[in-house]
Order: structure tokens, then C-alpha cells, then sequence
């Protein structure tokens, strides 16, 4: 493993920053060109997130593209991306380090066979004879500071983001699954880019990384994680924007099934399911329809196909009784838009 460069001095002395950005635009431009349309919000704090060296937290319904904003921003500015996956009782020891016990534990057992390791010298040479036991203590003591070093250190994600010497996307995906605990932890992280080892030391940010907070909204998050974060909402895109990501996406589509597609979608999402349709799956939809040939989006192929959009049983009957039926009438579009 490479050195995670612990330190106690000043925080941040050696922080290594990529270029800047030099606008919002070009950061707007550059997440397009990697796939990822980018309203102004969200161009704006992806701008800021680099510039001002703050981390964002984008909160929204699931399947908006908040974790494709992070992948986006990691393909568009070339950094390695690096991901937490939040759940509930997630805690330190699978996001920030824990130290490998096993190896440890052998370390112990060949310092107990082998107490002074150097060729040709044994702890008998050593021993004091005014102070039986005391080589002994010394080489027990050298064992316990020898097992705490770097080599014994099993890195996770966030500390892998600190320790990193290029520049990185950290995402910290689904905060809202962990509790408050778990954010606590996290401020040291959010506000100074270190982490605090109590047997190493402090490990400073070799360079200055991108971080990323998404939460479905599931649960209110702490103000004092709030307060460190740059703040971005995004919600389900209206019909022409949603019509310009399947556009990028599947560019082969026609452009008249593709209006009725999204129309649909926008249809089911105002029904009260389970989960309504993500942004991910009106494109997998929009590519089933156009590898199946299809022309018209009628209530047959609906039916056909709704699994792709809809993966609840009772939110698959809503759909059929609330959409299929109306898939026939001409005022679907305006109805959808509005």
C-alpha cells in the first residue's frame, strides 16, 4: 500500500488542485459531452463544488440521476471515482479504515518466537542483568508500535478518497440510510479533507477531492452536515427536457414515438405508486421499443412492456386501469405536458 502520508501538522499543507474550471458553461458543456445533460442548478453547483472546494449534497427522488451526476463529473474532469454505498448500520470500520487483525495477530506470534529479529543478536546479549524482564518488555512494546503501522491498515472508501495522490470523485451515495451517528463521523471529512487515526496520526488530503453526498430524502439530515455542503435538489425533468435525454440516448428512436413515450411516463409518475419510473428506466424503455420495431405506443404494447418501467404488482394493475385505457385518446399529449 501506498504511504497515506499521516501527519500532525497543519491540515491540507500539501493539497495538489486540479485546474479549475473556467465557467459554468464549460462545466455544463463538459457533462454533456460525457452523457449527462445538466440543467443550470445543477451545472452552477457542479461549478462551485470544483472552484470552492465544497462538497454537495444533491437530495431528490430516486432515479432523478443523482448518482449519475457524480459518475458524470468523474468521467468529465478525468478522476478516479470512488464509492460509498450507504446502508443502515454502516459505521467506521467499512468507511473509513480497520485495521487487519489476522496479519496483526501473526505479527504478535512472530515477535513472541523471535524478539529480536536482528542477524545475529538475541534478547539474552541485550538483557540488562540489573533488570531482569526488561529486554522482554522492549521487544513487546516494539511488537505493539510495529503492528499499528501502515502495513497492517485495511483502507475503505473514504479514507482511499484522503489518502488518494490523484484526484478523485468521492461519492457518498444514499446518506439518508445511515443515522446521525454515522454523519457525525463524517464531519471531520466534510469540513478539513482529513481523517483522524488515533494509533498513525491525522492523514491530511493530498489533493483536493470532489465530494458528492446523494439522499433520496427518506429521512431529514443533520443541519451541521447540511451546513458544510453545497445544496442541489433535483427533481423528475419536465417532458422537452426529458425528451432531450432520450435523444441522447437513443438517438435512433423516432421522434413522434419518443414525445408519446415520455408522455406516458409522465402519465404513470403522477399516479400514486410505489416507485414511480426513473429517468434510467424511461431510456431502457425508449431502447426495448425501438429494438422491438415498434411505431405506435398503444395500450397493447404498453401492456407488453410496463414491466420495464414499473416494478411493483400493484402499481403494475394502477397503470393498466389509469393509462392503458387512455392511450387511444388524442388529448393524452396535452394532458401529459400540462
Amino acid at each position: 500500500m501506498a504511504s497515506i502520508g499521516a501527519s500532525t501538522g497543519p491540515k491540507m499543507g500539501g493539497v495538489t488542485a486540479p485546474a479549475e474550471p473556467g465557467s459554468v458553461g464549460e462545466v455544463r458543456d463538459a457533462l454533456a459531452r460525457v452523457g449527462y445533460l445538466a440543467d443550470e442548478p445543477a451545472a452552477l453547483v457542479s461549478y462551485l463544488a470544483q472552484s470552492l472546494g465544497k462538497p454537495v449534497l444533491v437530495e431528490g427522488p430516486a432515479g432523478v440521476g443523482k448518482t449519475e451526476l457524480a459518475k458524470a463529473l468523474s468521467r468529465a474532469t478525468d478522476r478516479r471515482l470512488i464509492r460509498l454505498q450507504c446502508y443502515e448500520g454502516l459505521d467506521e470500520a467499512k468507511a473509513l479504515y480497520e485495521w487487519n487483525y489476522r496479519k496483526q495477530l501473526l505479527r504478535i506470534q512472530a515477535g513472541e518466537r523471535n524478539p529480536d529479529p536482528t542477524p545475529g543478536r538475541g534478547a539474552a546479549q541485550d538483557a540488562d542483568p540489573a533488570a531482569p524482564g526488561r529486554g522482554a518488555e522492549e521487544a513487546a512494546g516494539n511488537v505493539w508500535e510495529d503492528i499499528f503501522a501502515e502495513e497492517f491498515l485495511l483502507t475503505r472508501p473514504l479514507l482511499a478518497a484522503i489518502a488518494s495522490t490523484e484526484p478523485v470523485v468521492l461519492l457518498i451515495d444514499e446518506i439518508d440510510k445511515t443515522d446521525q451517528e454515522f454523519e457525525a463521523m463524517l464531519l471531520e471529512v466534510l469540513s478539513d479533507f482529513q481523517i483522524s487515526i488515533p494509533e498513525l496520526g491525522v492523514i491530511e488530503a493530498r489533493t483536493h477531492p470532489v465530494v458528492v453526498l446523494t439522499s433520496n430524502n427518506t429521512r431529514e439530515l443533520t443541519e451541521a452536515l447540511k451546513r458544510r455542503c453545497l445544496y442541489l435538489w433535483l427533481d423528475y425533468p419536465a417532458v422537452e427536457r426529458e425528451m432531450e435525454i432520450i435523444r441522447l440516448h437513443v438517438p435512433d428512436l423516432d421522434e413522434r414515438l419518443g414525445r408519446r413515450l415520455v408522455e406516458v411516463v409522465h402519465m404513470v409518475r403522477q399516479l400514486d405508486l410505489k416507485k414511480p419510473p426513473s429517468i434510467a428506466e424511461s431510456i431502457d424503455w425508449a431502447r426495448a421499443l425501438l429494438l422491438l420495431g415498434a411505431d405506435e405506443l398503444d395500450a397493447e404494447l404498453l401492456e407488453r412492456t410496463m414491466s420495464i418501467i414499473v416494478k411493483h404488482r400493484a402499481d403494475i394493475d394502477l397503470v393498466a386501469e389509469r393509462v392503458g385505457v387512455r392511450l387511444g385518446q388524442p388529448e393524452l399529449g396535452t394532458e401529459a405536458a400540462g
